[in-house]
């Protein structure tokens, strides 16, 4: 592509990201909803103007990365672990039961092949990390009990993602599965996700020390973004999501990290400020552009709208996708209605989901049939879910632990009252 068309194309959809993300807000709903129908809207789905290339889809990589990396700053790495077991069941339940539930739809209901049955039962395993924590910071809930549960299961589930995408994907090829190879990347995501937030800690420290005697302008976002992308890479190059990486390095510069035996290196609570107010702008910048990119990916011109079998197909799926995540959050022990606020929040599928369906079509695990009924069911899980989260909230938040509210965001209340202040304008 012509680096000016790509240039105008950027251009659009930064533009139409804002002006749907506001008028989603003026209606009431999160602006992300705003931004996934900017794609739609752009992409092939309607006007067909821009095609989700290399390119885009890079910068939307960069754009989860950054956001998980915002999102592992403002962690209270306490909460998490105090979440880590019930996350740990809700990302087990959310990850097996819609690969049985999946499986055994396509398999005996609808007499699918056993390798396109597998694929379809490890799509639905996917659970949407930039979409949910999205949609919890638009509505102010991602310190809340359910959002901590929701944000270590989404992460858990992505690593779990890979290691079975990598295992299908070697059945596919070999018709066997190595267990040999499923350990070593077992081994080295989890060897990865120990020692990366102590290397972050150690290079933080050194860019503190130098920026405190040469205040170099620039200093600290440029050499930020080094570190998450070179994270990213690392995690990447591991088996390991790169999302991953980023969220790892967020976490290590967290005011609430402290490594182990390093009172020396103790968390400095203005250098991560530092870091987290002059990261918001290029955070700002970068995660529009990955929920357009999802809205672009979502090619529903390939649907055939007519057919009852893409209907019914397509229904049982999403019944199979949604119970199979609740069925997870169910199994934990907190009130109902936060056990209903962590099944919806990790029902999302999105990118991750985009990405099994993708290998799938590519590889010619999936014929066209099946895939664009994937897509049908992404589509309903991506677009639909945050509609779902918000009106839930708005119904039963006062009945939910709230927790300390995000600056500049609000708490959804009882009728539709907000708590706290008003929507952060970006």
């Amino acid at each position: 592509m012509e680096a000016h068309l790509f240039l105008l194309q950027l251009a659009l959809i930064l533009v139409a990201a804002r002006i749907l993300g506001e008028l989603a807000l003026m209606g009431g709903l999160p602006p992300v909803i705003g931004e996934l129908l900017a794609g739609v809207l752009l992409g092939p789905s309607l006007l067909g103007w821009i095609e989700p290339g290399e390119t885009l889809q890079m910068l939307a990589e960069i754009g989860v990365i950054m956001l998980v990396f915002e999102v592992g700053l403002d962690a209270d790495i306490n909460r998490l672990v105090h979440a880590g077991g019930q996350s740990l069941i809700v990302a087990i339940g959310g990850f097996v039961l819609p690969f049985l539930l999946g499986f055994a739809v396509c398999r005996y209901a609808f007499d699918f092949e056993l390798l396109p049955s597998l694929m379809v039962g490890g799509t639905l395993t996917a659970t949407s990390i930039g979409i949910t924590v999205r949609v919890l910071t638009d509505l102010g809930r991602r310190h809340s009990t359910e959002g901590q549960i929701i944000l270590g299961a989404a992460v858990l589930d992505d690593v779990m993602g890979v290691m079975l995408l990598s295992v299908l994907y070697d059945f596919s090829q070999h018709g066997h599965i190595s267990g040999a190879h499923l350990l070593r990347i077992g081994a080295f995501i989890g060897l990865f996700f120990v020692l990366a937030p102590v290397a972050a800690k150690l290079i933080s420290h050194m860019i503190d020390v130098f920026h405190r005697r040469h205040d170099t302008p620039g200093l600290i976002p440029t050499t930020m973004v080094a570190l998450v992308l070179s994270f990213a890479g690392l995690a990447h190059f591991v088996g390991a999501p790169e999302l991953l990486g980023g969220f790892a390095a967020g976490l290590a510069l967290s005011r609430r990290f402290f490594l182990p035996f390093g009172i020396a290196l103790a968390a400095d609570h203005h250098f991560s400020d530092l870091i987290l107010s002059q990261m918001k702008p290029i955070v700002r910048l970068f995660t529009p552009i990955f929920f357009v990119m999802v809205g672009l990916s979502l090619d529903l011109r390939i649907v055939d709208w007519g057919s009852s079998q893409t209907w019914v197909i397509s229904l049982a799926l999403l019944a199979v996708a949604i119970a199979g995540k609740f069925g997870g959050a169910l199994c934990v022990f907190q009130p109902a209605n936060t056990r209903v606020a962590i099944g919806m929040g990790m029902v999302p599928r999105g990118e991750v989901g985009l990405v099994f369906a993708e290998l799938s079509r590519v590889t010619g695990m999936l014929d066209p049939g099946t895939y664009a009924i994937l897509m049908l069911v992404i589509a309903y899980t991506t677009l639909l879910a945050p509609f779902w989260i918000k009106s839930f909230y708005k119904r039963h938040a006062d009945g939910m632990e709230l927790s300390i509210s995000e600056p500049g965001h609000q708490y959804v209340g009882p009728a539709g009252s907000t708590i706290g202040p008003g929507p952060v304008r970006d």
